[in-house]
């Protein structure tokens, strides 16, 4: 299977040898699920796509420091190819922006969260529309970084995931875009440097809560399980 990353952020450059850039995350996840992924990225921001739709099996959004509702041309030029990619039922896995862009490309709403900062280990809680996952109620746990959040889903779309900070958690429209509000790709090591840098912004109580909750187990290798059984189903 050969997957198109949608690139829409870079990692700062002083992170890169240690942690790579975002496909780079990715790659070592998705890999640890099946090594034979072939993996093809895309930088959006730049302006790059495939030349033709079908270049890839499937496609992967990363998340972005950006918000969807910014008025950029590349974000409008992505929520057009997120909608010519539902059209075409071509499949799409949205991680945080990418969660985002599909609920604002397609029918949805995303805004800032009044909740404020959601940063480090967060669990969701699957509802009773993820049976094609795991018993509703079974929690999971991966990293996050976001001030937005899914307001209104996708038109169309199944809430999968959801906790009482963040309601969309995880969303799922028909059986080709897939969605989670948090990053499974995301190492303790790399979220405890968001926190440093932005330390002064989120505030000291949520910065100790946080590195605090780093010390907690992560079900990456579960999300990662989804998402590739997603793909490939």
């Amino acid at each position: 299977m050969k997957l198109g990353i949608l690139k829409t952020d870079d990692v700062r450059p002083e992170w890169v040898d240690e942690f790579g850039e975002y496909p780079d995350m990715f790659a070592t996840l998705l890999r640890g699920v099946d090594p034979s992924l072939e993996i093809s990225t895309y930088e959006v921001q730049q302006g790059q796509y495939p030349a033709d739709i079908d270049e890839v099996d499937a496609y992967l959004m990363t998340g972005s420091k950006s918000s969807v509702y910014d008025d950029k041309e590349w974000i409008h030029h992505l929520a057009e190819f997120v909608r010519s990619l539902d059209k075409a039922n071509k499949k799409l896995v949205g991680i945080c922006f990418g969660h985002q862009m599909i609920a604002h490309a397609l029918g949805g709403k995303t805004e800032k969260s009044d909740k404020g900062w959601g940063v480090a280990r967060h669990t969701a809680k699957l509802t009773d529309k993820a049976g094609d996952y795991a018993q509703s109620g079974t929690p999971f746990s991966i990293l996050v970084s976001h001030q937005d959040q899914v307001t209104e889903p996708a038109k169309g779309a199944e809430v999968l995931a959801a906790s009482d900070f963040c309601p969309v958690a995880m969303c799922q429209l028909g059986d080709h875009m897939l969605s989670f509000q948090g990053h499974p790709e995301f190492m303790p090591a790399y979220s405890q440097q968001l926190l440093d840098l932005r330390r002064d912004i989120y505030g000291e109580d949520v910065y100790q809560q946080g590195v605090q909750s780093l010390s907690q187990p992560l079900d990456q290798a579960m999300v990662a399980g989804w998402i590739i059984d997603f793909l490939r189903d």
